[in-house]
């Protein structure tokens, strides 16, 4: 079945960096675009950044351009979130996605997620 499983995340102070990590598993992960997601508490998940399946083209939402960046390593079936200035504001739980088109209508797959939380 499919899994997606965050880890990485943890207390940094502001100004940090932390590198996330999604394993998948469970799909070709090499044809599916992947990205992450954060959700911060009282508010809605939203996407942080994107990343095509060959790793090629990427998209960021406005607030973590030049901060974050995504990658993706097709030969380990993992993607990652590189996190570096970060802002007491970037606080959430950060999760793995993956839509996957099996059947007439496409899916989402999450992971658990994993908390980050930037304080001093």
């Amino acid at each position: 079945q499919v899994q997606l499983v965050e880890s990485g995340g943890g207390l940094v102070q502001p100004g940090g960096s932390l590198r996330l990590s999604c394993a998948a598993s469970g799909f070709t992960f090499s044809t599916n675009a992947m990205s992450w997601y954060r959700q911060a508490p009282g508010k809605e998940r939203e996407l942080v950044a994107a990343i095509t399946n060959t790793g090629g083209s990427t998209n960021y939402a406005d607030d973590v351009k030049d901060r974050l960046t995504i990658s993706r390593d097709n030969g380990k079936n993992m993607v990652y979130l590189q996190m570096n200035s970060l802002k007491p504001e970037d606080t959430a739980v950060y999760y793995c996605k993956v839509k996957l088109y099996r059947s007439v209508f496409p899916r989402d797959y999450w992971g658990q997620g994993t908390q980050v939380t930037v304080s001093s």
